[in-house]
C-alpha cells in the first residue's frame, strides 16, 4: 500500500444498527413487525421529517431525512410513530456496555454507532472479526436487535464497510485490500462527498476513487479546498485518526420543527421557552456553561438563518437563555414572518471538570 508503511495497523470495527429507531419499536410493539414503519414527525397538518424509516417502508424508497408527507405519498399504507429516545437512549447504553466488554476505547457517533479500536482487546480474543461476531451475537441474543459491522485498519474504511452488507452484514477489508477497495469505491461513498461535491467532481471526470488517485494533493486541494488534501490521503488508505472515547464536545443544543407556522410573537415566545427549557436541562446535566449562545430560523419557505450574541461571562441559566434568543428574534422581521423551525444552541463553553465526560449521545431534532 502506497505510503502507508509507516502507519500503525489498528483493528478497527465500525458498529451500525440496523433501522435503529424503528427496529426497537417493531421489538416492543409486534402490531408493527414486518409492516412498513416511519419513525419521526407525523404528516398530518404540514407534516414532520422522517428520523428512521424500517427496511420494509425503505423498499418503497422512503429515507431519513425525507418530509413525512413525501413518505406517505410513496407508500400510503405506511405506518408513522412519534420517537420515544428515552427507550432508544435506555437501548443504547446497554448496547455500550457489550461493547465494553471487549475494549474501552469506544467512540459512539450517535445513538446506534460507534467505532471500537480492539487493537488490544480485554478478553486477548485478538482476532477483529470474531471479535464483531461476537458483538453482533450479543446484541442479538440479548437486545433482540440486528447490527451490521465493518472491520479495517483505520475508522474510513471500517466505517464504508458496515453499509456493505446492511442489514446484520460483517464485511472485513485487510491491509492488503485497502487501497483496491478505495479505487473501486464510488465518488459518492466518501465520507463528506454530498450531491454538490459529488456533482463538482463527476464535471471533472471523477467517478470512482480510482479517478481520484489520478490527481495530486496539489491538484485535489485547488478544486476541493482542505477537503481534497483528506480525499488524497483516503483514497490511499491512510487515516490515522484515533478512536477518541471522549470527544469534546463543541456545542449544545435543541431546535424544534411544528406542525403549523408560527406567525405571532407570542406563540413564538412559547416555543422558545420550550427549547431553552431542554438546552437548559442538557447544559445542567453535563455541567457545561457557554459564553455564546445562537438562535436558528428556519421560515415557511425553507429559507434559514442564525443570529449569535456572545456574553461577557459563560452561563446555564435559563433566563438569559430565553432573555438572549428573544432579543435575537426580535432583531428579524417578526411581524411579517411565517417560522416552521426554531433552534437554540450555545457554543464556546469553559473547561470541563476533569472528572467529568461530554455527551456522546445524539442530540436529535425530534428530542422536543
Amino acid at each position: 500500500m502506497a505510503d502507508t508503511g509507516k502507519q500503525v495497523k489498528r483493528k478497527i470495527i465500525h458498529i451500525d444498527m440496523d433501522a435503529f429507531y424503528a427496529s426497537v419499536e417493531q421489538r416492543d410493539f409486534p402490531e408493527y413487525r414486518g409492516k412498513p414503519l416511519v419513525v419521526g414527525g407525523l404528516p398530518e397538518g404540514r407534516g414532520g421529517v422522517v428520523a428512521t424509516a424500517s427496511y420494509e417502508a425503505r423498499k418503497f424508497g422512503i429515507r431519513s431525512a425525507m418530509s413525512s408527507k413525501q413518505a406517505l405519498q410513496l407508500c400510503p399504507h405506511a405506518l408513522f410513530v412519534r420517537p420515544r429516545f428515552a427507550a432508544y437512549k435506555e437501548v443504547s447504553q446497554k448496547i455500550r456496555e457489550i461493547f465494553s466488554r471487549y475494549t474501552d476505547l469506544i467512540e459512539p457517533l450517535s445513538l446506534d454507532e460507534a467505532y471500537l479500536d480492539v487493537s488490544n482487546d480485554k478478553l486477548n480474543i485478538g482476532s477483529a472479526i470474531e471479535i464483531a461476531q461476537q458483538i453482533k451475537d450479543a446484541i442479538k441474543n440479548e437486545l433482540n436487535l440486528t447490527a451490521s459491522a465493518g472491520v479495517s485498519v483505520n475508522k474510513f474504511v471500517a466505517k464504508i464497510a458496515s453499509d456493505i452488507k446492511k442489514p446484520d452484514g460483517l464485511t472485513f477489508i485487510g491491509p492488503s485490500s485497502v487501497e483496491s477497495f478505495m479505487e473501486s469505491l464510488p465518488i459518492e461513498k466518501f465520507y463528506g462527498v454530498g450531491k454538490v461535491t459529488a456533482g463538482k467532481m463527476k464535471k471533472l471526470g471523477l467517478f470512482t476513487g480510482a479517478d481520484l488517485k489520478k490527481l495530486t494533493e496539489e491538484e485535489m486541494t485547488r478544486s476541493f479546498g482542505k477537503a481534497g488534501a483528506f480525499y488524497y490521503r483516503i483514497v490511499r488508505g491512510m487515516d490515522d485518526r484515533e478512536v477518541q472515547p471522549h470527544r469534546e464536545t463543541k456545542s449544545m443544543g435543541a431546535e424544534d420543527t411544528f406542525a403549523y407556522d408560527l406567525t405571532g410573537q407570542e406563540e413564538m415566545h412559547a416555543e422558545l421557552a420550550k427549547i431553552a427549557k431542554t438546552v437548559h436541562d442538557r447544559l445542567l446535566k453535563y455541567q457545561l456553561k457557554g459564553r455564546t449562545i445562537t438562535l436558528k430560523i428556519k421560515y415557511s419557505d425553507f429559507r434559514q438563518i442564525t443570529r449569535s450574541q456572545s456574553l461577557p461571562n459563560c452561563t446555564d441559566e435559563m433566563e438569559i437563555l430565553l432573555s438572549t434568543t428573544k432579543n435575537l428574534l426580535a432583531a428579524t422581521d417578526i411581524e411579517n414572518s411565517r417560522i416552521r423551525l426554531l433552534g437554540i444552541t450555545v457554543s464556546n463553553f469553559l473547561p470541563m471538570p476533569v472528572n467529568n465526560k461530554p455527551p456522546t449521545d445524539q442530540l436529535s431534532l425530534f428530542d422536543i
